[in-house]
């Protein structure tokens, strides 16, 4: 196994709540976990402003369920902030320049555990690129009153993070690789001047529009981002379909490098044989995106004798989706089962998981169905589903049929030797996908970006 080199390692995320963000939140704590067990010294920090109370909480049930070794590991910035004496720590002091409160705007205040006031924070209503905003923070003394400003969260962030590069460095000098998981964070740091540090930064998901072709629109929010990307000591994309989409669109770069999520096979993998008959599950979000609908629909035309569609997740959709199931007819086949933590023992059970998403940056769940040789019936879209199954392990259906997506379907609960044969090709596609190899991967990208200049100043 390649070992990352000798620096210290800082995940950074806008913020990790349990139960938020989906996939996103999992694989992100999954990732620093993995860097840690593979030999890389990792903290994660986050920069939402909640109560230090609700952050402690946030570390307890991550503990609990096993996404974090130890609370120490999950840092904040707003807890950092305060000095426990009152106010805004030192180092938020020093950074603070003269300066007063936009009047055109509302702040919301932040304060310390005994509810002193640290920093107030300009609230910039309705406008997704709030993030950019250049107008006053304030910082507050012990006594409350206000001691200068910072221009914009930008500035903010960039302080804390400045306080604790120096804080490592003075302990072991050596570089700081600081793995950026947010675009909104990597955007405000693309310009971030600390020579001693690399800065990499993951995608999560798709950077297009629909129809989601190679050529459709960039995504609004995205656009800017591709502006700058060639700022970051590298970026990592899950798939290489969507780094080949990137390359071709853009030009070549040094930067765009492939280190996929990972997960972790179970220890055996349950026989079809020995899993419920035609037992089909979905599990995600129940969000648009993740067209649930198509999947219910798909699985209800397939009519298969005994076959039942069990679907984990929870969100905005639950409600119509529920409608639609009453509608159809279907509910003694079709359940809404719910947020599940058991997601393993939900497809050790399965006979097919089945995904109908509109887009996914590599599709976390579909690859824990391979590892556990649970057969998958999926919507070939961008990104994840072709490259996973390149070679077998599951049905890749034209994206939005409903009529194959049903035809698929009852091919594969209707023929035991079918589901067998994928049932062994996916436990093999899943294998590109171990902790083992992708930190390979990821401290071979690591390697490259520390032995180069910084790419930003």
């Amino acid at each position: 196994m390649t070992g990352f080199p000798d620096a210290w390692y800082l995940v950074l995320s806008s913020r990790l709540i349990p139960g938020l963000d989906g996939g996103y939140t999992v694989a992100t704590l999954a990732r620093a976990r993995q860097m840690s067990e593979a030999g890389a010294e990792t903290v994660l920090l986050t920069v939402d402003p909640g109560t230090p109370e609700a952050h402690a909480q946030h570390r307890s049930e991550f503990v609990r369920r096993g996404m974090l070794d130890v609370p120490e590991r999950l840092r904040n910035l707003f807890d950092e902030a305060a000095d426990p004496r009152g106010g805004a720590a030192r180092w938020l002091r020093e950074a603070a320049t003269p300066g007063d409160v936009d009047p055109s705007l509302s702040y919301r205040e932040v304060g310390d555990a005994a509810g002193r006031a640290v920093v107030s924070l300009p609230v910039i209503a309705g406008d997704p690129d709030w993030h950019l905003t250049a107008a006053p923070i304030i910082v507050h003394d012990a006594d409350g009153s206000p001691v200068g400003i910072l221009a914009g969260f930008g500035a903010l962030y960039r302080s804390w993070l400045d306080r604790v590069v120096e804080d490592l460095r003075a302990r072991i000098e050596r570089p700081v690789v600081v793995i950026c998981e947010s675009r909104q964070l990597g955007e405000l740091l693309s310009g971030w001047d600390a020579p001693a540090v690399r800065l990499l930064h993951t995608v999560h998901t798709t950077h297009l529009e629909p129809p989601f072709t190679a050529d459709a629109p960039l995504n609004p929010l995205w656009s800017r981002w591709f502006s700058i990307a060639d700022r970051f000591d590298a970026v990592l994309w899950p798939t290489p379909s969507q780094r080949g989409d990137v390359v071709s669109r853009f030009g070549p770069s040094g930067v765009h490098a492939v280190v996929p999520h990972a997960v972790v096979a179970p220890a055996s993998v349950v026989p079809i044989a020995a899993r419920e008959p035609g037992r089909v599950v979905v599990v995600g979000r129940l969000a648009p995106g993740k067209r649930v609908d198509l999947a219910i629909r798909g699985f209800v035309d397939a009519a298969v004798p005994g076959a039942t569609l069990d679907i984990y997740g929870d969100g905005a959709e639950r409600g119509a989706l529920q409608a639609l199931i009453d509608d159809l007819g279907a509910g003694e086949r079709v359940v809404l089962r719910g947020a599940t933590e058991n997601v393993a023992g939900v497809l050790d059970a399965a006979s097919v998981y089945l995904s109908t998403s509109a887009f996914e940056g590599q599709g976390l769940a579909l690859a824990e169905a391979l590892s556990h040789g649970t057969p998958a019936v999926v919507f070939d879209i961008r990104y994840g589903p072709r490259d996973m199954l390149r070679d077998g392990g599951g049905v890749l259906v034209p994206d939005g049929d409903v009529a194959a997506l049903s035809a698929a379907l009852a091919d594969v609960l209707g023929d035991d030797a079918l589901r067998e044969r994928l049932s062994a090709e996916a436990v093999v596609a899943a294998a590109r996908f171990t902790p083992e190899r992708t930190m390979d991967a990821f401290a071979a990208v690591v390697e490259q970006a520390v032995r180069r200049p910084a790419r930003r100043g």
